[in-house]
């Protein structure tokens, strides 16, 4: 499919890419080894003093991770790479299907999973074609999430469905040592993802002949709690460092992930964690396809600080705030254009404190 560069993509300039650092040495996101959980269980508690050297040393770090940047890459992190290979190969099949096989699961206004691109959906800037679903389908009579399962190729809902339960699994694994690294049980997130809400998206950039007009995404912070992304060798994320507002490049690890911390967790720790800006560059001769699955928690949720981390010094820095409501805007503002911005978190920002 040949994308086409029209008005919308040139009044995105203001987010062209600058030339970024160099990844190499103190330039790149930490890499963090998770292989201390092949041999040791995650503790409970960040008081047992039977936990091994080794897992306080991977809570350290990952706590280190979420301060100082909000991104780091893991690997060995018991995803089979076998999967890995099964699930991008299906990815990469569907998206070389014609435009109009790939546009029978079109998304929608009544239903917003699906596939899209940006010439066919409004207010789409971003140089990309997509294929959203969600690990578990939702209809309270107001909003509606069903999955569109293309019927090509023939294993790809299979292959989708083993690999979203392994990145699931993935994911309460990292948030259980992001709990220890706050010095919280383990388990202290947990219950808000019980039947969880969380989306499972498709990315394929192609080739852009004009990279210097556009953005496979333009610069944005994420809403949900945590993303857990594979990306392709061909690389193109850009994180913007906290210590100097740099724009990073991220260089490809094989057989990792890259995890970044979501609006969600920034107002569950109170701001200890921040949600950084990333971005999307485009390649001008390759294609480039990536993966992520955002962990949200269940649409009940009322997101607020934990008390365990609001202190007299330290009070809550956000009104609580519920989430179905808030994802449902965010939706909302795909197909139409809205009589106010987008919903943020910073519009549940305390001004006072």
């Amino acid at each position: 499919m040949s994308l086409k560069i029209d008005s919308a993509f040139i009044q995105a300039a203001e987010h062209r890419p600058k030339p970024t650092i160099s990844d190499a040495g103190a330039g790149t996101i930490p890499l963090i080894d998770l292989s201390p959980l092949l041999h040791h269980q995650i503790p409970s508690d960040p008081s047992d003093p039977a936990i091994a050297d080794e897992i306080s040393s991977l809570i350290a770090s990952i706590g280190a991770a979420c301060r100082d940047w909000g991104f780091f890459q893991v690997v060995n992190h018991g995803v089979d790479p076998q999967l890995l290979d099964r699930i991008q190969a299906a990815v990469v099949e569907f998206f070389a299907l014609p435009a109009e096989e790939k546009r029978k699961v079109k998304r929608d206004e009544v239903n917003a999973l699906g596939y899209y691109d940006s010439e066919n959906t409004k207010n789409v800037r971003d140089w990309k074609e997509v294929l959203d679903l969600v690990i578990r389908e939702y209809d309270d009579g107001l909003l509606l999430l069903k999955n569109r399962w293309p019927e090509y190729p023939p294993a790809m809902r299979k292959t989708c469905e083993e690999y979203i339960a392994n990145v699931e699994k993935l994911s309460y694994k990292l948030v259980e040592l992001i709990s220890l690294s706050l010095n919280l049980p383990a388990k202290r997130f947990n219950g808000f993802f019980k039947d969880s809400s969380s989306y499972f998206r498709l990315n394929y950039y192609n080739p852009c002949p004009t990279p210097d007009l556009v953005l496979g995404v333009g610069r944005h912070k994420d809403s949900e709690a945590l993303t857990v992304l594979y990306q392709d060798q061909v690389g193109g994320l850009d994180v913007k460092r906290k210590s100097d507002g740099e724009w990073i490049r991220v260089k490809p690890t094989p057989n990792s992930y890259i995890i970044n911390v979501g609006d969600i967790i920034q107002v569950w720790t109170n701001e200890k964690y921040e949600s950084v800006e990333h971005r999307v560059s485009v390649n001008s001769e390759k294609a480039r396809l990536s993966i992520p699955f955002f962990f949200f928690p269940t649409f009940s949720t009322n997101v607020k600080p934990l008390e365990e981390l609001v202190t007299d010094e330290n009070p809550a820095k956000y009104e609580e705030y519920n989430w179905r409501d808030y994802f449902s805007s965010l939706l909302g503002s795909n197909f139409k254009k809205m009589d106010k911005e987008n919903i943020q978190i910073s519009d549940f920002k305390k001004t006072t404190i």
